[in-house]
């Protein structure tokens, strides 16, 4: 094909794709259909990088480990192994056990310095404040921040979190000038908005990387309050604690974990939403801690059954299971058997909504909950009180030693198993705490009813369909009832041999 052939095809070529180009555009403007550029995403993000990364530092932290203290009796110098002579080995083992055995080595008496590289965000260019992750700068001895221009400043911790993963460092700027940034509202993200992250991935200093928001309210077991941001914006080691902003340069999320059997981004990442991390990081500054609401109850899921038993139309709400005694509602202002469906005006969607709303209510706030109490809906105000003086009532109630002695027992069969009186006899046989009341169970029939529920001998039913039971008789009648109205399934309230309580809803044969 000749030179001149070709350059007329190529350029028959370019004409056609204009025109096409200018059809589609036609035709566009006609359908009024958003622009090309629109509907495949911002073209550049350039202005918007060059712009946030002053803000975005490193953050370096070092942790002495290891090592034996002077005068300590753990291990000394390792001997270094017979090697055959003129070994090509022989150096490097030579040079290795060497510093083995030196005081400063590994082996030798001073501990070790270990370091980490992660990520933060300057929100205070003022006073010096940075945001990361605890896990970034958990048992540092010293913390360094590095910033976009090759500076460094030593960092001193303000506050931190374990519940949320958060911390606050503070740096003293000087006559520095620092670059901040702005925490935007992480609720108006949807799926299929863009985002920016900017972090330190691999300790290769400020990196970006752009993608969309994947998910929203992600759990992944991390702690008691997830609700993460699922996005498929490069994230990799070192990037935690740096910032995910929307196309607007605000901040809507703090980078946390991924998923990833290499440990390198596959495109599913987590970051703590600004809705959740901005309450927390203003109580770490102002207060060096936390201040969460606390309920003082135990809650767990409001399942099918559980509903269907309640009478309720849906599984919606957070289903009380037991009163902490001496917490907020200790004088009976909600009971065990309610369920939760509206904390302060917030819908109650499921359990896992109830303890981040109550974290995020202030101490001593009246606020008014709305409750399904035996299938009437009903509010009751409560006076909040504070998670952290709490945990430890929470946890102190642990039960009794049973008391001992003979006694007659009365016994029962029913939906697969054995229940018998609570008395000293039983208290003893299952060593059940003297402030558990209520009917024990004896014996569980395999692949019956209550065993596919996991209920095992020595558990303690104090409830059925919501009232109390104090005999197998009782048990007895109050199944005998169910049965009568229709119902498919008995909500029990069960108690452990040291007085937690829990419901299960076990299918009536």
């Amino acid at each position: 094909m000749s030179t001149a052939i070709f350059r007329k095809r190529i350029a028959a070529g370019f004409a056609a794709a204009t025109f096409l180009s200018l059809a589609f555009v036609a035709h566009a403007q006609e359908t009024n259909a958003p622009p090309v550029a629109t509907l495949q995403g911002p073209a550049s993000v350039a202005d918007l990088a060059e712009r946030l990364l002053g803000a975005v530092v490193n953050i370096s932290t070092s942790q002495r480990v290891g090592g034996t203290p002077q005068g300590g009796s753990g291990p000394g110098p390792v001997p270094a192994p017979r090697l055959p002579e003129g070994s090509p080995f022989q150096d490097f083992f030579d040079d290795f056990f060497r510093d083995r055995g030196s005081p400063g080595g590994p082996g030798g008496g001073a501990p070790q310095r270990v370091q980490s590289l992660g990520s933060g965000f300057v929100i205070d260019a003022e006073q010096g404040i940075i945001v990361t992750n605890n896990h970034v700068i958990a048992d540092a001895d010293e913390i360094e921040v590095n910033f976009s221009d090759g500076s460094k400043l030593p960092a001193e911790l303000v506050g931190k979190d374990t519940k949320t993963d958060l911390a606050v460092l503070k740096v003293n700027p000087g006559t520095k000038k620092l670059t901040q940034v702005a925490f935007g509202d992480s609720d108006k993200m949807r799926i299929g908005d863009w985002v920016m992250a900017i972090g330190n991935p691999f300790g290769l200093g400020g990196s970006v990387s752009v993608g969309i928001v994947s998910a929203r309210d992600r759990d992944i077991n991390s702690g008691p309050y997830d609700d993460f941001i699922q996005t498929d914006a490069a994230i990799n080691r070192g990037n935690s604690g740096g910032p995910l902003f929307n196309m607007y340069g605000e901040v809507i999320g703090i980078n946390t974990a991924i998923i990833s059997p290499s440990g390198g981004s596959i495109g599913i990442g987590f970051s703590i939403p600004s809705e959740l991390a901005v309450n927390v990081i203003t109580q770490l500054r102002d207060f060096g801690e936390t201040r969460r609401g606390w309920l003082g109850v135990r809650i767990q899921p409001v399942t099918d059954e559980i509903a269907e038993s309640l009478g309720m139309d849906g599984t919606q709400g957070a289903l009380i299971a037991g009163i902490i005694k001496g917490g907020p509602v200790d004088q009976g202002q909600l009971q065990a058997g309610d369920v939760v469906t509206s904390f302060d005006g917030r819908k109650v969607r499921e359990m896992r909504d109830l303890p981040r709303i109550v974290a995020d209510t202030p101490v001593d706030k009246e606020v008014d909950i709305v409750v399904v109490r035996k299938g009437v809906e009903q509010t009751v105000k409560v006076k909040i009180g504070r998670l952290e003086d709490g945990e430890e009532l929470a946890a102190s109630q642990t039960g009794g030693d049973g008391d001992q002695g003979p006694g007659a027992v009365t016994t029962a069969s029913v939906l697969g198993m054995t229940v018998a009186e609570l008395n000293d006899e039983t208290r003893a046989q299952f060593e059940i705490a003297k402030e558990v009341n209520g009917v024990v169970v004896t014996e569980v029939a395999p692949d019956s009813p209550a065993a596919e529920k996991g209920i095992q001998p020595g558990d303690v039913i104090t409830e059925v369909a919501q009232e109390s039971v104090g005999t197998p008789k009782d048990v007895l009648d109050r199944v005998a009832a169910l049965k009568g109205q229709g119902r498919r399934n008995a909500l029990l309230m069960l108690s452990s041999k040291t007085g937690e309580l829990r419901f299960e809803t076990v299918r009536m044969q």
